[in-house]
């Protein structure tokens, strides 16, 4: 009888969790076993902290990018190697690699399964779901080899076989899933006016950001016009936001002697663009980032708040919910009643999610922010951007990440946490949706 209870109880508390809750429990899992395995004394060249190897698992997991620790120098390559894998299962999806080893084993891939794969990529439907996986992984596995080649076409030569292997094979990953990690203390500003570099690494963190579910429709459907809205949206956003945040940014530090300033033209014009697209969650930098103009800075603030694409390797509150709003307040100020692009209309129930997100991320954000600002002695825009980064785990910092106090470091774990899982996957997480049977008359609220 005992034994009966206890199965049932167990079973009972298994089947009681939620999609969302077993998507945040499975990245706990993983940081846990990463910050285990980092702080093994094989994984490091010095000592490493508890809360430091917490900290690296988890920017790791969730595809983030801040560093505490020197990445290149204070971990071995074991380390290096785990924080490699946590890029990728990070990246790709846990769920992703799930229901891989699944069909793999030769099982059908169940309704449960399909229900937490719609969570983690955060689809509206359970149909197509295992055909986008498939297409994810080889689409992923295709893309990483050609610019693993190229980078080591370009690398090689200047560090070795061995080296220059490893470094072309370790930026691939951690650029694909816009995770920003890098073996050198610079970033990549060594490389602000190299074509090849900047091509190969934008090239993969703008598809890696685009969206799972856009490269999945380019695949199947070819042309512009077949495409969903969701896709049409993203890719149009995407090739607009990158523009003009680059024109931006090339007019603001085209002087600058600390960014731009002391560059050619040709240079000046790929350091503009590789800043215009990183903050969209790649997390690397061929500038300083703390000698940019305040304006500049600014602007990879929205750029960081905005983030990428849905079931992407990027965070942030996605491109598609910016633009959903921008177009739901034009309609607003239009007086129409509906909100049209691409003669699609817009359904009301996805502009109040992409209000609520939006909502939700600007008061996990003020929080944050409202804590570090007590806890650690630094500008406050230095802390505004740390916190935005870690939100957007972008990986981004202006030098406060290697500064930050315990407390500090322990939040802007929770905000990469977050951040990556989703704010709006947390706010189910822990209190499940309702829908209520009944209606109430509606009354009039004054606002504005």
């Amino acid at each position: 009888m005992g034994k009966l209870f206890s199965s049932n109880h167990l079973k009972g508390r298994v089947v009681h969790l939620s999609p969302p809750q077993i998507l945040a429990l499975s990245f706990l899992v993983f940081i846990a076993i990463g910050t285990l395995l980092l702080k093994l004394p094989v994984a490091s060249t010095t000592y490493i902290s508890w809360i430091d190897a917490l900290f690296t698992a988890t920017s790791a997991i969730t595809v983030t990018g801040l560093v505490v620790v020197d990445t290149g120098i204070d971990y071995t390559v074991f380390g290096q190697v785990v924080i490699m894998i946590l890029i990728q299962l990070g990246g790709l999806g846990l769920m992703t690699f799930a229901v891989l080893i699944i069909m793999m084993l030769g099982k059908k891939i169940g309704l449960k399964q399909r229900i937490l794969v719609q969570e983690a990529f955060n689809q509206t439907s359970l149909g197509g779901l295992v055909r986008l996986v498939k297409v994810l992984v080889i689409f992923a596995i295709i893309l990483e080899a050609i610019a693993f080649s190229i980078l080591s076409f370009r690398w090689v030569p200047e560090f070795g076989w061995q080296e220059g292997m490893y470094q072309s094979l370790f930026h691939t990953i951690s650029a694909f899933n816009n995770a920003g990690f890098s073996l050198w203390s610079d970033s990549l500003s060594g490389y602000v006016g190299d074509p090849v570099v900047n091509i190969v690494i934008t090239g993969l963190f703008i598809t890696g950001g685009i969206g799972f579910t856009v490269l999945a429709d380019i695949w199947y459907k070819k042309k512009f016009r077949h495409l969903s809205l969701h896709s049409k949206l993203m890719l149009v956003g995407t090739l607009v936001t990158n523009f003009i945040a680059m024109i931006v940014i090339f007019i603001l530090e085209y002087a600058n002697p600390a960014t731009l300033g002391h560059l050619p033209l040709s240079e000046k014009l790929w350091g503009a663009y590789f800043q215009a697209v990183t903050p969209r969650t790649a997390g690397f930098n061929t500038i300083e980032i703390a000698d940019m103009t305040t304006a500049a800075i600014l602007l990879t603030l929205l750029l960081m708040f905005i983030g990428a694409g849905s079931a992407s390797t990027a965070s942030g509150i996605k491109l598609t919910t910016f633009l959903v709003m921008i177009l739901a307040t034009i309609t607003f100020l239009k007086g129409k009643g509906e909100t049209v692009t691409f003669e699609r209309t817009i359904r009301k129930q996805t502009i109040l999610r992409a209000l609520a997100i939006i909502v939700i991320s600007i008061l996990f954000i003020f929080l944050t922010l409202f804590i570090l600002t007590i806890t650690e002695n630094a500008p406050f825009l230095m802390i505004l951007f740390e916190v935005v980064s870690a939100f957007g785990t972008v990986g981004l910092s202006m030098g406060l990440t290697d500064e930050l106090s315990s407390i500090g470091k322990q939040v802007i774990i929770v905000m990469m946490f977050i951040g990556r899982i989703g704010p709006l996957t947390l706010a189910f997480t822990l209190a499940r949706p309702q829908k209520s049977p009944v209606r109430y008359p509606e009354e009039e609220v004054f606002t504005g």
